[in-house]
Parts: structure tokens; sequence; C-alpha cells
């Protein structure tokens, strides 16, 4: 099963959940944004990889924008080399507009990384070969006012109906990309990590989170992350 399967399994286990309050919406790029999405995992979503980083879920001026994990547009379409149409989430709240690449934001946390990355190994295709990186969960929900709900704050039975979809989802990418490392990006992916991978034979870890609502990331996260890979002796 390859990436495309696993989300096209993912996307229709999706289908039997209901959000209740407080989310009233819920935004799921892997669909408007399908075709940069598809394009992301046929271009770098090539098996094997040695270490695969696992983020929370989207952005939203990041992925929600653009289809891609910590998608900051210019990174993705001037890094990455991937473009293409944007459509609309089901229902849009107007203060969490979806623009696509036409979108002016820039979200700090994927300009964060994957400028690291394109300062520790300049091109895309070089940083590739070794790392994948995916989101735990590719869902992004807000609530009536337009604030962000993450997934470890869903209603209890939500939580724990996304989270066992999710869990398999991650299991199958894993399995498929057959990583040494599995590392994850802040304290919930790297929770969601060690619960999901518990049989498989990989080394799980943490690295900070790039979002400057984390003070350690905003004293130079490519540094910080740079010093957490080569304490788990992944030398960048």
């Amino acid at each position: 099963m390859d990436l495309l399967s696993i989300n096209r399994t993912m996307l229709h286990e999706f289908a039997g959940i209901s959000f209740g309050q407080p989310v009233k919406y819920v935004y799921n790029p892997l669909v408007y944004a399908a075709g940069p999405a598809r394009h992301y995992l046929k271009k770098f979503g090539i098996s094997p990889r040695e270490i695969v980083l696992v983020g929370m879920n989207p952005g939203p001026w990041g992925m929600a924008q653009t289809g891609v994990p910590f998608g900051e547009v210019n990174m993705v379409r001037n890094w990455m080399g991937i473009n293409g149409y944007v459509g609309k989430p089901e229902t849009e709240h107007s203060k969490r507009p979806v623009t696509g690449f036409d979108c002016t934001r820039s979200e700090v946390s994927g300009k964060r990384l994957w400028g690291w990355a394109r300062e520790r190994y300049g091109k895309a295709e070089i940083f590739f070969d070794r790392y994948f990186v995916a989101n735990y969960c590719p869902l992004i929900f807000f609530d009536e006012a337009g604030s962000n709900i993450t997934p470890d704050k869903l209603p209890v039975r939500s939580k724990k109906e996304l989270f066992a979809v999710c869990d398999r989802a991650l299991e199958r990418t894993v399995r498929y990309m057959g990583p040494s490392y599995v590392i994850g990006i802040g304290v919930f992916a790297h929770s969601r990590c060690v619960e999901s991978l518990s049989s498989l034979d990989v080394e799980t870890g943490r690295i900070s989170h790039p979002s400057p609502a984390n003070p350690a990331a905003n004293r130079g996260w490519a540094d910080l992350v740079e010093k957490e890979l080569s304490d788990m002796g992944i030398v960048p």
C-alpha cells in the first residue's frame, strides 16, 4: 500500500466520524487541495527513507492552503516546485479563508522547518532523499469564532474515533517508508508516534515544534533541532 492508497483509505474512514461542539468547521486539504497534496506524495513520498518527521495537523496558513505538511506557500512553490489548483472547504470561516497559492500569509512553523531543510541540504531533492515529512492528522478544526482547535482538544468520543483512524494511517505510512527513526515534531505528535507504532521495530524520538508559541523555538529553532537530532544519533 503506497502513500496515495493510505490517504484514500484514511479519507474513507473519516467519513463515519462526526465532530461535535465546539467544532463548527472542518477543513480537509487532502480533498480541496488534492492536486498539490498528491504531487507532494508522488514527488517526495518514495520508499525507503531513513527518517520520518511527523507533525500534528495542518496550520491555517500552511497545509490548509497548499495540501503539503507545514506547507508555507513560498517554500512549497519555490523550493519544492509544487503548485496547482486549490479549491475550497465545504464550509469556510470568513476569518480562515483558503486562497491556495495566492495566500499572502506566511506560516511561521513551515517557514522555519523548510527553511532549516533548505539551509542544511540546499535542494529539496537532497533533503527528501533522507527524510519524509507527514502530519499525524490531515484535518484542521475551527470553532464558531474561527479559533483553531487542536486534535487533543476535541470532544472525547470524536478524539477516540479520529485517533484510531490516524494511528492506522501512521502505522501504514511507517511500514511503507521503512525508516530507522520516526520523530514527532512536538509533544503531541511524539506521543501519538509512541502509541501507534509500539508494534514496529522503529526508534521514536521528539524534536521541538517550530511554532512561535514555543519560546525555545523563537530563540533559534534551527540550532535547537540540530542539537536534538544529534543527541538522538542523527547527524544532520
